[in-house]
This record gives structure tokens, C-alpha cells and sequence, in this order.
């Protein structure tokens, strides 16, 4: 069965830190909705910004984090600091439209947005794209604060993102086994999921923090206001300098009726892997990243809300298939094994879906992307399904209908 790493002394130091932070200032890690609006709410009228929604999104998550989340102190501190997060961006977005209405609706070209499973070969094939001169994809920087960095020079920009790597690193320090599954850095194409969530309504949010109750109640709103917010951020980010943008994050797979609502004309890539391996290490990763925030991550409950959630994404893509929505956007399915086996043959299907040429030499391209991200850099994410109480041959019949 799986267990946590040792800690690092910096993650020691850094709980050790929290705990006496909240014995001699226990305002900052409140998780009720009132007192976090108010440190929130910077300026007069800021309250007034906070994206519609936002206030029955703050209390299911912050209940949450309370009842489910088994939280210690600095996961406590994160709960609170994500919440505030994102209700001041959705206030900054709300100012930021009012006073400078032309640099927040630059037209943009239909998106190409990555989704599948956790841990379907997303982020290779994402990142693999974004070193085409003629696409782009976010950096963690530019997907925190929009607002920001739309009224940016170039050179303002740069040293903005370069401000921010430092703190990336932060993560790593505190837990370095994430680096292994899932890197990230300042300067590395991330996930939408950042952006996202001013109204509170984030299914990223359940990655980081156990969230049970939440999760149940977020698959029953509507997210399509969630998604407006989010086209709106990108439309800020956006240089009309005539490179399309490439978009990324597994969440998207629950949601694509709202996605193509929000980006009509969207060209979607949906990774399939084998559903063994797609769940037991989507419950390595929120294993993992629990264990940040937690003392008590128990690695069967993880591999059951991974199983649930894998199914409940599954069987909500699949209805978006046969729903009024689906003929607004293009649908592509590949498989994770054809992708890793010729990536240049994938990506040629999907700049084929996106009316792109493929660059001229496709071995070329897939080989400079490898020799600057060499696989396992970071080490190997090893796992098991029995790792997480999870069974194998049951897996594969209770998702026998959802995959092929």
C-alpha cells in the first residue's frame, strides 16, 4: 500500500513554521466564507466584482476543506490563500474589463484544447505542441493574473515571469516526489486550471486537497459562466499576434458541454490510456500532492475517489457526445500508446482537426522536444493499483462501457 516520503527538512521546517503561525495569528487560516470575502476584498467595491456565484462556491469548498479535507496547518493556509486567490482575480478581471475594455476582448482564433484522464499523456502532447512558433500556450505566471500582464511591454512581461519561477520551485521543495510525476516551473506551459475558479467552482481544486462533499456538489452546477470567465482571461492574455492558442487541463474532460459553449469552433483532443493505468496514477499524483497538506492521506480512499471520479468524467464526456453541443467543436480521440510510440503520426492528426500544417520535418520536431525534456529527468513515477486498494480485474469491468 502506498505511503508518504520521509519529509524533507524544508517541508518539516515549512509545517513546523505553519503550526506557530496559527497558535499566534489564527485570522489568517479562518476557512468561513464571510471572513475570507473580507481579506479578499481589497478595494472599496471589490466585493461587488467578486465573479456572480462566488459566494455558494466559497462556502462548498471552504466547507469542504473543513469537513473532508483533513488538513494540516499549511494545507489549512492553502484552502484559505486559494480562496482568496481567486475571488481577488475575479474581482482584478472585473476592473480590468471596465477600464480598459479593448485589451480584454481581443478576438481570438478557436482554441486547441488538450483534455483526457489524469495522467493520459496531456501534458506531453500539450507541451510537445507549444514549441511551435506558431501556437501558444499559458505560462503559470500569465494564468494568475491576466490583468497583469495584458497591459505588460514585452520586456515587463519576461522579467514578470522570471520573478515567478522562484516561487514555482516552491512546491518542489516542499515535496520534490511531485517533479518525478508532474513537473512544473515558471517557464513550462501549465494548466488552465489556474486561471480558472474565480466563481469558486474549479474541479483542479479536488487534485491538491481532499474534497469529497465538494466534488459531488461542483458536478451538479453549471459551469458555462465558469468558462466564460475563463475564455475572458485568455482573450486579456491574447497579443493578436496570430498565433493560436494551445489550452490544457484534464478537468476539461467533465465539462466539455460548457467548453464548447464558452469556444465554440474549439478543436478538442481527448487522450484515451488503459483505464488501470490511467487511475492508479492519477492516485499516485493526488496521493502525493495531498500529502503537502495533509497527515493523513489513506491511499485506498484515494484510489476510491479517483476510481469515482474517473467514471463520473467518463460518463459525462460520453453524454456531451450525443448532446446539442458537440457539433460546435471538433472532437479528437487518440490513443496515450499511439502517442508515445510515434508522437509525430498524433500530432499530425491534430494539426490536420486544427487547419495547421504540420511543421516540415516532424522527426525533427519531436526529437528537440525530447532532447530539451528528457523523460524521467526528475526520476520515475512507479505504481500500482493495489497500491491504492485497488483491484485490476474489477476496475476493467466496471469500466468496461466507457472504454473501447
Amino acid at each position: 500500500m502506498w505511503r508518504p516520503a520521509p519529509r524533507t527538512d524544508a517541508a518539516l521546517a515549512a509545517l513546523a513554521a505553519a503550526e506557530e503561525d496559527l497558535r499566534t495569528r489564527p485570522e489568517r487560516y479562518r476557512l468561513d466564507v464571510d471572513h475570507i470575502a473580507g481579506v479578499a476584498a481589497r478595494s472599496d467595491g471589490d466585493e461587488d466584482r467578486f465573479d456572480s456565484g462566488w459566494r455558494s462556491g466559497s462556502e462548498h469548498y471552504l466547507g469542504s476543506a473543513v469537513q473532508d479535507g483533513r488538513l494540516n496547518a499549511m494545507g489549512t493556509l492553502h484552502a484559505a490563500r486559494t480562496a482568496i486567490g481567486r475571488l481577488r482575480a475575479g474581482a482584478a478581471m472585473s476592473r480590468f474589463r471596465e477600464e480598459h475594455p479593448t485589451e480584454a476582448r481581443t478576438p481570438i482564433a478557436p482554441p486547441i484544447f488538450i483534455t483526457g484522464g489524469w495522467r493520459t499523456g496531456t501534458t506531453f502532447l500539450f507541451r510537445l505542441l507549444a514549441t511551435d512558433p506558431r501556437l501558444r500556450a499559458p505560462l503559470p505566471a500569465e494564468l494568475a493574473a491576466p490583468w497583469r500582464v495584458a497591459l505588460m511591454h514585452d520586456d515587463e512581461r519576461e522579467r514578470f515571469i522570471d520573478a515567478s519561477v522562484v516561487s514555482q520551485g516552491t512546491l518542489h521543495a516542499l515535496n520534490p516526489e511531485l517533479r518525478a510525476i508532474h513537473d512544473s516551473g515558471g517557464r513550462l506551459p501549465e494548466e488552465c486550471g489556474i486561471a480558472m475558479g474565480t466563481d469558486l467552482r474549479n474541479w483542479a481544486f479536488t487534485s491538491t486537497t481532499r474534497l469529497d462533499s465538494y466534488a459531488d456538489w461542483l458536478a451538479g452546477e453549471d459551469l458555462r459562466p465558469t468558462y466564460r470567465n475563463y475564455r475572458s482571461a485568455i482573450e486579456a492574455l491574447d497579443l493578436a499576434d496570430g498565433r493560436r492558442w494551445v489550452l490544457k487541463a484534464p478537468p476539461h474532460l467533465a465539462e466539455l458541454d460548457a467548453l464548447a459553449t464558452a469556444f465554440p469552433g474549439a478543436v478538442v483532443v481527448v487522450l484515451h490510456r488503459d483505464i488501470v493505468e490511467t487511475i492508479a496514477s492519477g492516485a499516485s499524483l493526488f496521493a502525493v500532492f495531498r500529502s503537502t497538506f495533509s497527515d493523513d492521506v489513506d491511499a485506498a480512499d484515494v484510489g476510491r475517489f479517483q476510481a469515482d471520479q474517473t467514471e463520473r468524467w467518463l460518463r459525462r464526456a460520453r453524454s456531451f457526445r450525443s448532446g446539442p453541443s458537440a457539433s460546435a467543436v471538433t472532437v479528437v480521440d487518440l490513443d496515450y500508446r499511439e502517442l508515445v510510440a510515434d508522437p509525430g503520426a498524433a500530432i499530425s492528426t491534430v494539426y490536420r482537426a486544427a487547419d495547421i500544417e504540420p511543421p516540415d520535418d516532424l522527426a525533427e520536431f519531436v526529437a528537440a522536444y525530447d532532447e530539451a525534456n528528457p523523460r524521467h529527468a526528475h526520476g520515475t513515477h512507479r505504481y500500482t493499483a493495489a497500491d491504492f486498494g485497488l483491484d485490476e480485474a474489477e476496475l476493467r469491468e466496471r469500466f468496461a462501457d466507457l472504454v473501447g
